[in-house]
């Protein structure tokens, strides 16, 4: 799924985090919108360790990867990062930033993508003021206009670094893409999945047969 753009332009890295407790097609939707809309070369797909928000998942970190690998294996530009994994304790986004910084020197452009829930419940983050330090933020949107009813600090932070377009810069700026609604989640996929459902629609290629075969998400 590659990219095009004038010659010259830094190199653009989409950053999708989350459990992934299962991948599910929202996922991949996600992230072939954003890549699309951004004109991202990469994407990388960073497993959350302990997701301090959510508490721990309920399947373990190497069967999370496993589905990923699955999930991802027909698009070469898209990858995993493990760095949340090898860091012990919660999954903080702004020490990811931080040690994907150090790891890939100043010049690429982060772009941490989020949906429109996360993006409003940002405040809630860690150190959330700083994320744009360190990044752009690209934010779904199913309409053509910005989310309304913002808290007020993410409305000041909107109104400093809020543009129409993604620049050729670092970091530093918040922007929104369009995105067709998929309506899953990774809870509803594993409630179905305990009730003795498959959804396999709902399932990148691959990944029910593991989660059955590994006898993942089952009633307890």
């Amino acid at each position: 799924m590659g990219v095009t753009r004038a010659a010259g332009q830094r190199r653009r890295i989409g950053l999708l985090g989350g459990s992934f407790d299962p991948v599910h097609v929202g996922h991949l939707a996600l992230g072939r919108a954003a890549q699309s809309a951004l004109l991202l070369d990469e994407v990388r797909f960073i497993p959350a360790g302990i997701a301090w928000q959510k508490g721990g998942a309920a399947a373990s970190a190497d069967d999370r990867v496993a589905m990923l690998q699955l999930a991802l294996a027909a698009t070469p530009d898209w990858t995993i990062d493990h760095c949340e994994l090898r860091r012990p304790g919660a999954s903080y986004t702004i020490d990811t930033l931080l040690e994907l910084r150090a790891a890939l020197g100043p010049e690429p452009a982060l772009v941490l993508l989020l949906g429109a829930d996360q993006f409003r419940n940002l405040p809630t983050w860690h150190r959330f003021a700083e994320l744009p330090l360190h990044c752009h933020l690209a934010v779904t949107q199913r309409a053509p206009r910005q989310l309304s009813d913002l808290p007020a600090a993410l409305e000041e932070l909107l109104a400093e670094r809020g543009s129409d377009a993604l620049p050729d810069t670092p970091a530093g700026r918040i922007v929104f893409f369009n995105m067709p609604p998929v309506p899953v989640s990774s809870s509803g996929i594993r409630a179905q999945l305990a009730a003795g459902q498959r959804p396999a629609e709902l399932l990148p290629a691959g990944v029910l047969d593991y989660i059955e075969h590994n006898r993942l998400y089952l009633r307890s």
